[in-house]
């Protein structure tokens, strides 16, 4: 055995820093495979390797003009050398001239050559070896032949009878390769099989019958021999078929095979042709079955018009006896085939190459299988196992070799062989003991992320020899060795299943004892999460169907993918774009179809997870109509209906609705006659005597009524008797001396029968005996005359037809009309119960003069007004009271309480008797007047606060006093104050209409008024107020600055009473005085402080008193245009303006002078035609609104002097006017600031109105301000 040395390798890694321990477990070695992989992230140099066979050598059988290759490939480190082995002797190719070897294998060939070739014929094994074992191949064999050639043969003659069977033989040459064989004709055209005519396996050509069309000369074998590349043309064979006349026809007999019976021995896998050619006339038939089982058709097949039964990969379960059965018309013949199925070794555990560490313990299993069983012996280095010398480290039993504690010399190749008589298999397995250094080929610092509930494994893939053990620490975790969710694999990962938001950690992967390490770090998201899945829509086709599927996915995630399926088939928008719409997580189907049923689910697909939940949409309509309507089982009064229900469109019929239509009736329409559960199809509907019936079904599911199924016959059912009486008997009687007999008409359906009319009965109850008066009539009502007033009558009404009465009706009571009652109650009478109650007594009246049926009395109650001597007089002898009420009693009371009667008030009452007809005479009026009672509330009541501390109530008397008034109790109280006390003022004047309190003006009072009788205090009226504050101009001002204004604005402090104050402006540069708005109230919330100046600064304040409350300084917006001293303060302008003025002075005398000499007239209505210059407003923002000086004085002038022109064109109206509008001179008039802050003077606004916070009425102002207001300056 070659020597083998220790290889050191570097390792790989970094230190572990001290984490909690997670968990520590073993990883067993690994499996091996048939090579060892070491994996490529290991690092090693050179390491070596035993020698493993890549390519074995396979058998070839050969002619000698066929080129020879036997292959034997093989890897290992160093390279493997290469010998062969030829039954059982050591070969040597390189040794043969004729024989090529390989340079890098131990592959060999020759080449085709005339000579010889048998002498390579034998059993050969390649054998691999370096020095770390040797690999034996498996065996192949080289088959040697000579090639097929035409033996010399006589020309072969048939002559046979028609319908005579006969054998054409082929005879081809012997070989081990079986040939390809064809029949053909001299033109080399195949000959017709069929039934009739049938090639053997053996190639002979076989007649099951001969015709004359049979008869030629030229039936040839072609055998082909494909490897030899080599066909053999046989002899031609002459069949002559001589006819007959007397052919006849004959039972089948075997050709191939011959007998009834025969024997196969077959390996597994290879194929098996069980034959089954006979001879008759006609040609038989065959049909073929397997004697002990069943005949697989997955199996077999049959071929050449089934005379051949076909096992392509025969194997052990197909073992057993067949039978082929040929059928004609005269008879038939059997023939049974018995298989037996063995089989070459196959492998049925392999050994595995494995590198392994010293000291451990090795098995390699090896066990074959074959029939008969194969016999399984061991080598090692292709040395048999028994030829070596026994090591107590290595044992042998049921075909397992162990091998314990093993060293570095124990690397070798073992082989396993296994043989039966069908063959041979051998494998090899090498055990390679070495010693590698552990290393993490997992990357270090790797980043896991996975969602809540998945499973993750966190890798740590080592290599080395022996295998390493890894341990997991956590960052943050104690010992999870008990938590079920976390497991170490034998790979070396770290499991987490349902992971959960807490293991979102940073975990250490270490190589135990050493300090090789990596870290992992895994982050845990919140998993995705359908919140509100599809629904289970029931929809009519054609209608808009709509999925949402809306779903929460963690932050950290991108945006999911979303998939709609249908079936499990995937959805989309571009292949389908003609039937769904998909807006990401909405789907919608426009026009829902048949074919769009189904069950849809969709899928919220992220990197780490997936979540899906499925809805569905199935297509519902109206039932289809039941068909099939069938009558049976026909009675007087009954006939049974069945049905066959229609499609339900997946929505369950939930009842039945059976109609008919009377025929022959003038209701021409459907009625409803029954309804039946939808789990029925059959009911018994009760009929009617005396009418055809056509009858109906629909059927009734969630969706609605199905159209109706086609109508019936007519059934008509025999008339009878009525089966019962009108209801409703009754007396209708309203004239007196008249008896009105009245009911409920039966329905025509219920006569029953023709000819139907009612039977009048009628008697009176008191004197008229047994008998009955009788009237027979066709509708109501019945009268009967001259029976006096209100008498009483047994009466009744009978159903009657042509086929006999009804049942015997039931009699009622009836009474004859009534008359109006004739008396009035006596003794009526007035009992006063307190001052809005009284009790109305009388006695009962005599029942003789009710006339009737007595139901009650009437009271007539007169209201006349308050108590009043003189009023009451007046009103009750003019008979007009203020308000009349009637109340009605039942007919046995004979006393009556009524109340809700005013106090202190005169009234008359009456009582009649009633009955059905009407009302009788009322009584004599009874008068009487109700007591004094406590007064209503004052009508209304206002609270005023002059001052801080006063507050002067208002109120006006009660509306009803209910007596004499005496006076008034005032209580109040504090609200926001618990412990305060009621307080009490008494107010003896009934006349006084207000009072005046000292209160607290910090408090809230609630204020009761009442008014107060002889009989006590009445009912008060409630309200809630406080004083009044005195105010004071606002200090907590919002400012909108504009570029000629400023809008002030403020929120009025509540309670406070309304203050006017001034809003004095100063221009920022200091120049100038103060000025000062128009008087503000406190109340309005609202100024806008116009006239400024753009671009410029300005001072605001309010003062209050001597004292300034509140102050700003403000920029306007826009630009400042500084004025400029121009030509108007020039010399030269002012005389030219003084010569104009001194000119205009001359003309207006002349004009004066003119119109004196005219006569004086008025010229008031053209001074009141023109503007007056008090309303022209100057184009200045800053000075505002104004009246010139010079226009005054004009007025006072024109107003007082007549014209002094009258016929001059400068003094007409048009004259003055073009001089007033002429633009040829312009006059400025210069204005110091003085003058303009005095002539600015801003007019005052009327002062808005205010609710008082303690009345709603609104205070009237006076100059501006309410009355109450204090002026601030």
């Amino acid at each position: 055995m070659p020597a083998t040395s220790q290889q050191q390798v570097g390792s790989r890694g970094r230190c572990a820093a001290l984490l909690l321990p997670l968990l520590l477990l073993s990883v067993a070695p690994r499996p091996g495979d048939t090579m060892i992989n070491i994996p490529s992230k290991y690092k090693i140099r050179d390491l070596k390797s035993p020698p493993v066979i890549t390519a074995q050598p396979e058998s070839v059988t050969t002619f000698s003009a066929d080129d020879i290759t036997l292959t034997c490939e093989a890897t290992g480190n160093p390279p493997p050398t290469f010998r062969w082995v030829r039954d059982g002797v050591e070969f040597d190719p390189s040794k043969d001239p004729d024989l090529s070897v390989s340079r890098d294998s131990g592959t060999f060939s020759l080449t085709a050559k005339d000579g010889p070739i048998h002498q390579y014929q034998g059993r050969y094994n390649c054998y691999a070896s370096n020095e770390l074992g040797t690999a034996v191949s498996n065996e192949a064999r080289i088959v040697t032949e000579n090639t097929p050639t035409l033996q010399k043969e006589k020309k072969v003659i048939k002559k046979v009878e028609e319908g005579e069977s006969v054998v054409l033989p082929c005879n081809p040459p012997n070989s081990t390769v079986a040939p390809v064989i064809h029949w053909m004709d001299k033109r080399l055209r195949h000959i017709q099989q069929n039934e009739r005519v049938i090639q053997g396996r053996d190639g002979n050509l076989y007649f099951s019958h001969v015709i004359a069309a049979d008869s030629r000369e030229d039936y040839t074998c072609n055998t082909q021999f494909p490897s030899a590349r080599i066909i053999v043309l046989k002899e031609p064979i002459k069949l002559t078929v001589v006819p007959s006349n007397s052919v006849r026809n004959r039972r089948p007999q075997m050709m191939r095979p011959t007998g009834s019976h025969s024997s196969y021995l077959v390996l597994s896998g290879q194929s098996l042709d069980l034959e089954c050619i006979v001879q008759g006339l006609p040609a038989p038939s065959i049909q073929w079955i397997r004697k002990d089982g069943v005949l697989s058709e997955s199996r077999t097949s049959n071929d050449n018009y089934n005379r051949v039964l076909r096992f392509m990969k025969i194997s052990e379960s197909d073992g057993g006896e067949y039978q082929c059965t040929a059928t004609n018309v005269q008879g038939m013949i059997t023939h049974t085939y018995s298989i037996t199925v063995e089989a070459a070794p196959y492998w049925t555990k392999e050994p595995k190459s494995q590198l392994y560490a010293p000291g451990e313990t090795v098995k390699l299993e090896c066990e074959a299988d074959g029939i008969p069983s194969p016999e399984v012996t061991w080598s090692i280095n292709g040395n048999l196992l028994t030829d070596i010398d026994p090591d107590p480290r290595r044992s042998l039993k049921h075909g397992v070799l162990t091998l314990k504690n093993v060293e570095l010399g124990d690397t070798a190749v073992y082989q396993c062989k296994a043989a039966n008589k069908h063959g041979s298999i051998l494998i090899n397995a090498y055990v390679y003991v070495i010693e590698l250094p552990p290393q993490i080929l997992t990357e270090d610092g790797l980043l896991y992320s996975v969602a809540e509930g998945q499973t993750i494994d966190l890798a740590c893939e080592t290599f080395g020899s022996p295998q390493p053990n890894v341990t997991w620490e956590g960052e943050s975790w104690g010992a999870l060795i008990a938590n079920p969710r976390m497991s170490q694999l034998s790979d070396g990962s770290l499991q987490i299943r349902n992971a959960s938001r807490n293991d979102s950690s940073q975990y250490t992967c270490t190589v135990s004892n050493s300090k090789i390490t990596i870290t992992a770090e895994l982050d845990v998201l919140n998993k995705t999460v359908i919140v509100k899945p599809p629904l289970a829509l029931r929809i009519q086709q054609g209608q808009s169907a709509t999925l949402t599927c809306e779903y929460q996915v963690d932050s950290r995630q991108v945006s999911p993918q979303i998939q709609w399926r249908k079936n499990r088939q995937k959805l989309t928008e571009s292949s389908d774009s003609d039937n769904y719409v998909i807006d990401e997580s909405t789907l919608i189907i426009p026009d829902v179809e048949e074919e769009d049923e189904g069950i849809y689910t969709c899928e919220v697909i992220t990197t780490l997870d997936m979540a899906e939940a499925s809805g569905s949409i199935t297509i519902v309509d109206r039932p289809d109509p039941p068909t099939q309507i069938q009558m049976t089982e026909p009675k007087e009064r009954s006939v049974t209906l069945s049905w066959t229900p229609g499609e339900d469109h997946n929505s369950p019929v939930l009842e039945y609705l059976i109609e008919f239509e009377e025929t022959g009736s003038e209701r021409k329409e459907w009625e409803e006659l029954s309804r039946v559960s939808g789990s029925i199809q059959r009911t018994t509907l009760p009929l009617k005597p005396f009418i055809s019936y056509r009858f109906r079904v629909i059927a009734i599911n969630d969706i609605g009524k199905s159209d109706p199924s086609k109508e019936t016959e007519a059934y008509s059912t025999p008339a009878a008797p009525p089966d019962s009486n009108p209801e409703g008997v009754r007396s209708d009687s309203i004239d007196p001396g008249t008896l009105v007999i009245t009911w409920k008409e039966l329905d025509r359906r219920s006569f029953n029968g023709p000819d139907f009319r009612y039977k009048v009965m009628w008697r009176k109850v008191l004197g008229s005996g047994p008998s009955w008066h009788t009237k027979y009539i066709t509708s109501p009502p019945f009268i009967v005359t001259d029976v006096g007033n209100f008498s009483a009558f047994d009466i009744k009404v009978q159903a009657v037809n042509e086929m006999g009465e009804g049942p015997e009706p039931k009699s009622a009571i009836g009474y004859s009309g009534e008359d109006y009652p004739l008396e009035a109650p006596l003794d009526v009478g007035v009992v006063l119960i307190n001052s809005t109650a009284i009790k109305v007594t009388w006695a009962p009246v005599n029942k003789e003069t009710v006339r009737g049926r007595l139901q009650g009395y009437k009271i007539y109650l007169l209201h006349f007004g308050p108590e009043s001597r003189h009023l009451r007089r007046e009103r009750v002898r003019e008979g007009k009271p203020t308000n009349t009420s009637v109340v009605t009693t039942d007919s046995n009371e004979e006393k009556k309480i009524l109340g809700d009667l005013q106090p202190y008030s005169h009234y008359a009452l009456a009582v009649s008797v009633f009955n059905y007809k009407g009302e009788g005479p009322q009584s004599e009026p009874l008068t009487f007047h109700t007591p004094e009672g406590v007064p209503g509330p004052p009508s209304s009541l206002l609270l005023e606060s002059p001052s801080e501390t006063e507050m002067i109530l208002r109120w006006t008397p009660p509306i009803q006093p209910n007596g004499v008034l005496h006076g008034y109790i005032l209580q109040y109280q504090q609200i926001d104050n618990e412990n305060s006390l009621m307080q009490v003022e008494k107010i003896s004047d009934h006349a006084k209409n207000h009072f005046t309190l000292k209160l607290d003006p910090r408090s809230r009072y609630r204020f009761y008024l009442r008014g107060y009788t002889a009989a006590g205090e009445g009912l008060p009226i409630i309200r809630e107020g406080a004083t009044t504050l005195d105010g004071g101009p606002p200090s907590n001002i919002s400012l909108s600055i504009g570029e000629t204004s400023v809008n002030l604005t403020w929120v009025s402090k509540e309670r406070q009473r309304n203050v006017g104050f001034l809003i004095h402006y100063l221009r920022g540069d200091g120049k100038g005085k103060w000025k000062h708005s128009e008087k503000v109230n406190s109340s309005q919330s609202f100024y806008t402080l116009q006239g400024l100046q753009p671009g410029s600064q300005y001072h605001l304040r309010i003062d209050l008193g001597n004292k300034t409350i509140w102050t700003d300084k403000i920029q306007t917006a826009g630009t400042f245009m500084e004025k400029r001293d121009g030509f108007v303060t020039e010399s030269w302008f002012i005389g030219l303006i003084s010569a104009l003025v001194l000119l205009l002075l001359v003309l207006l005398i002349l004009c004066f002078i003119k119109r004196s000499k005219g006569g004086k007239y008025s010229v008031k209505e053209k001074e009141e035609g023109q503007i007056d210059s008090e309303a022209r407003p100057m184009n200045n923002e800053a000075f505002g609104e104004y009246r010139s000086l010079e226009s005054d004085i004009e007025e006072k002038r024109t107003a007082s002097q007549p014209s002094l022109c009258e016929d001059s064109k400068l003094c007409t109206d048009d004259a003055l006017d073009d001089y007033a509008n002429s633009n040829s001179v312009q006059t400025e008039i210069l204005m110091d600031e003085s003058l303009a802050s005095q002539s600015s003077g801003i007019r005052d606004v009327p002062e808005t109105q205010e609710s008082s916070p303690l009345n709603p009425a609104t205070a009237i102002s006076h100059l501006g301000l309410p009355n109450s207001a204090a002026f601030l300056d």
